[in-house]
């Protein structure tokens, strides 16, 4: 199997003959990346974005937060600078992208639904929103959910095989908002997006952070393929498994607030390992990854190569064409169905 057909295999639960990952170069990916150039949800370190919200860095941190916002009143809605997601020179890259990824599976970026509309309006705002001015919130959203569509066509044509976008919805313990708020007006907008993305024949891709247990059920309902989830342990490792895995891909790294950070090298391969068992399925449903800003979270070096050796010895310790799956330390021993 090529990588791009691995990949969708675990998407899929249809059996690849290994476990595809995303590491650091050195150890290879089966993923590649397009996206708009420039793209209407860019995130810099440091600067003023299409929209108008001024970022500054937050340290040794690859990321930037944002200190102004341009919607800080909504009558200033009229002159909000709204990027055009169909101009040419956002798409020019694209031609290309395909044949740039070779056999891997190539993944399109969109543009988030609660992340730019809190750049844009502020969280504080967007908190408020919700309650006291949910038409003109929604109007927001469907200006982004709009870009997602249009997004999608483009990707499609250009033979791209997933789309995705970053939302950190959770706190370390609950969400941000009400599920029942999320549910209220974000829940419909993601069902467009994943709606479209589907009908278009890509598969869908969301990262979010934070315990995000109570809205997982509903964004598999509503046609999430895979969660790109760097936090576990706040959720609970084994709780996540029980109620949500076979249900939904997980694309994860060690736990990068805990065990990454804080683990035994010997407690970073063993987590490698649960990860694997607990997450993912003899079918699929687990993508190895790593998180590509080792600085900003405390990474040690060593502790990067101990979970990439892992994560690549595990995905190769199977056995394939087999009727069993045979990784070393009794990984899987189950039988297909």
């Amino acid at each position: 199997m090529t990588p791009r057909e691995i990949v969708r295999r675990a998407i899929r639960f249809e059996e690849p003959e290994r476990i595809p990952y995303n590491l650091p170069d050195r150890y290879g990916t089966d993923i590649a990346w397009t996206g708009m150039t420039p793209s209407p949800d860019a995130r810099p370190r440091q600067g003023v974005d299409e929209w108008g919200a001024v970022w500054e860095n937050i340290g040794v941190s690859n990321l930037g937060e944002v200190k102004d916002v341009p919607l800080k009143d909504w009558d200033d809605w009229d002159i909000l600078s709204i990027p055009d997601i169909r101009e040419p020179r956002r798409w020019e890259s694209l031609q290309w992208a395909r044949e740039a990824a070779g056999d891997r599976f190539l993944i399109g970026n969109g543009v988030s639904l609660y992340e730019r509309t809190h750049f844009v309006r502020g969280l504080e705002n967007v908190w408020m929103d919700i309650y006291l001015e949910p038409e003109r919130l929604g109007c927001l959203i469907d200006v982004l959910v709009d870009m997602n569509l249009y997004a999608i066509e483009r990707y499609a044509e250009a033979g791209v095989d997933g789309y995705m976008f970053c939302d950190d919805w959770g706190l370390q313990h609950r969400l941000m908002i009400s599920p029942a708020s999320w549910r209220e007006i974000w829940k419909p907008r993601y069902a467009r997006v994943y709606q479209a993305a589907h009908a278009a024949g890509l598969l869908t891709l969301l990262h979010s952070c934070g315990d995000i247990t109570q809205i997982l059920d509903d964004l598999i309902e509503i046609g999430l393929d895979v969660i790109q989830m760097d936090q576990q342990e706040n959720m609970g490792l084994d709780r996540l498994g029980k109620q949500f895995g076979g249900r939904i891909t997980f694309w994860c790294p060690v736990d990068i607030q805990q065990t990454m950070v804080r683990g035994t090298l010997d407690e970073i391969r063993a987590y490698c390992g649960r990860l694997v068992r607990t997450l993912g399925r003899p079918e699929g449903g687990f993508i190895a990854q790593w998180y590509s800003d080792p600085a900003g979270a405390g990474h040690r070096p060593e502790a990067i190569e101990a979970m990439s050796e892992e994560f690549v010895r595990l995905s190769t310790a199977r056995t394939p064409h087999s009727d069993r799956y045979t990784g070393r330390n009794g990984l899987w021993r189950l039988r297909r169905r």
